[in-house]
């Protein structure tokens, strides 16, 4: 067959082809037809009609110094007695128009949406109104109204406010279950992008449960629709018109989107926004724990067949858990019913449970798994017990020693923890077990970033108090036949982390 008639041939099977499709003689595969039909919508013109009116935009108005407004050129900084001094402090302290401190009025545009119209509560982020001097409320129909602050959460970065419901007729939308939305769910944004109003952008759930390290509860649902500057807090809503995000980050190195943007479920918002109309203020739950992640070595050490679970690396002196009930070097892997696969899971899972509530937990001790009954704090007072919780509330354990006694092991030289060391090191009164006073360059310990001065209280969950303790403990490790060794360490202040080393 020649070149020709091959091309013929080619061209007469895909005019055939294209003729059975437009004859309707070959089916249109299935999924093809049903995401046209049912879940890419051709047109949400309805939809946005009906939302547009609860959605706001957010103006504020700060004071800032002028040296300190955007875009200010700073002070040039001149000899004493300069004879350019006078000419300078004119035309830099006085540019804002205000001689006495050369202030001026910097003003910002964000997003917003109603949920109450009979109280008239507004939610937004805390970013767009934090430390504004005014905040007010622009209406799709041009009606603006001042707007007061309710109360605020810098960990979710969300803030509520309040306008006078008398002042226009609103209308609110309602939370929806952010934890139904499935990855590939359709959802529509309204906000205010670049200040230009209302802009309707629609896309997917293009991700759950992301974090972005902004703060201790990130659980974030990643999206496709369209975010940009002064959409951030607006809402993110689902086809049924109900809001299961707040829209508040972006990734981008060019500020405006690239299909990379971030809200705030619908599930962890609801509940602030709850507290803050309540009682001004967030009242989260509080387990009086330190925590550090589940690593591979870190299982094997404990027994455990997967790493997963919150390691307790300590227990807050005066916290909910201080009676003994959670020990450091447990692991967490169920709290009130919720597994925690690792360790970030925790505290969103507490901070969202009732203070005073009281829940099973379910931990690994020593391997075994085992239930225990705990009733949360309150997250707010631990601050306070944080400030006394290094002082000395036990009598030193060493002081009698008569001599220091040492010990190298793992790349480590350990020694009795008396009055002298605990000089020389600057350790706490109230810290117990064994002095680490040097460790070797490029040893597992020095892999591990241990420094001298810090003190094994347990190995393997054992407590030890002289260097002896600690070559028995280790011992006995290698006969199991263990690989590696979980060390609890203090801090000189008495702050406590797991680390694993290596037997090899």
């Amino acid at each position: 067959m020649t070149s020709n008639t091959l091309l013929r041939a080619v061209r007469r099977t895909f005019v055939a082809g294209a003729a059975a499709l437009l004859l309707g003689t070959v089916a249109v595969p299935a999924f093809v037809t049903s995401t046209m039909a049912a879940d890419g919508p051709a047109s949400v013109a309805d939809l946005a009609q009906g939302l547009l009116g609860a959605v706001v935009n957010i103006s504020t108005s700060q004071t800032v110094k002028g040296t300190e407004g955007p875009g200010a050129v700073p002070m040039p900084q001149l000899p004493e007695g300069s004879p350019f001094q006078d000419f300078f402090d004119d035309f830099f302290k006085n540019r804002g128009g205000d001689k006495d401190n050369g202030s001026q009025k910097v003003q910002s545009l964000g997003s917003g949406f109603v949920i109450d119209a009979e109280q008239g509560i507004v939610v937004t982020n805390n970013h767009v109104i934090a430390d504004a001097d005014d905040i007010e409320v622009n209406f799709s129909d041009g009606v603006t109204l001042k707007a007061t602050l309710v109360g605020t959460d810098t960990k979710t970065d969300v803030a509520v406010l309040k306008v006078d419901p008398k002042g226009h007729k609103l209308t609110a939308v309602k939370f929806g279950d952010s934890t139904k939305m499935r990855v590939g769910d359709w959802v529509m944004a309204i906000g205010n992008p670049f200040g230009l109003g209302g802009t309707v952008t629609v896309g997917i759930v293009s991700a759950r449960n992301r974090d972005i390290n902004s703060g201790p509860y990130d659980d974030f649902i990643q999206t496709d629709a369209a975010i940009n500057r002064g959409n951030s807090g607006g809402p993110l809503f689902n086809s049924a018109g109900e809001v299961i995000g707040i829209n508040t980050a972006i990734i981008s190195p060019s500020g405006g989107s690239i299909g990379i943007g971030f809200s705030i479920p619908s599930q962890l918002a609801s509940g602030v926004v709850e507290q803050l109309r309540q009682y001004g203020e967030t009242r989260r739950g509080w387990l009086g724990v330190r925590i550090q992640p589940v690593t591979d070595d870190i299982a094997e050490s404990l027994g455990m067949a997967t790493a997963k679970g919150a390691l307790v690396a300590g227990v807050i002196k005066g916290g909910p858990v201080d009676n003994g009930t959670i020990q450091a070097g447990d692991v967490i892997i169920k709290f009130d019913g919720k597994d925690i696969h690792e360790m970030r899971d925790l505290p969103r899972v507490v901070a969202e449970s009732p203070v005073g509530k009281a829940v099973d937990v379910l931990i690994v001790r020593k391997g075994v798994e085992q239930t225990v009954k705990v009733t949360l704090g309150r997250l707010e007072d631990s601050e306070k017990l944080a400030s006394g919780e290094n002082g000395n509330t036990d009598q030193d354990k060493g002081d009698k020693a008569p001599a220091v006694s040492t010990a190298s092991v793992l790349g480590m030289t350990v020694g009795e923890l008396n009055d002298e060391t605990r000089k020389k090191f600057s350790i706490a009164a109230d810290v117990s077990g064994v002095v680490i006073t040097d460790v070797a360059k490029d040893s597992a310990a020095a892999e591990r970033g241990i420094q001298p001065g810090e003190v094994i209280t347990e190995i393997a969950q054992e407590s030890v108090a002289t260097p002896k303790d600690v070559m028995d403990r280790i011992g006995a490790l290698k006969e199991q036949g263990r690989k590696n060794a979980l060390l609890m360490l203090a801090s000189k202040t008495g702050e406590l982390r797991f680390v694993t080393i290596r037997m090899d």
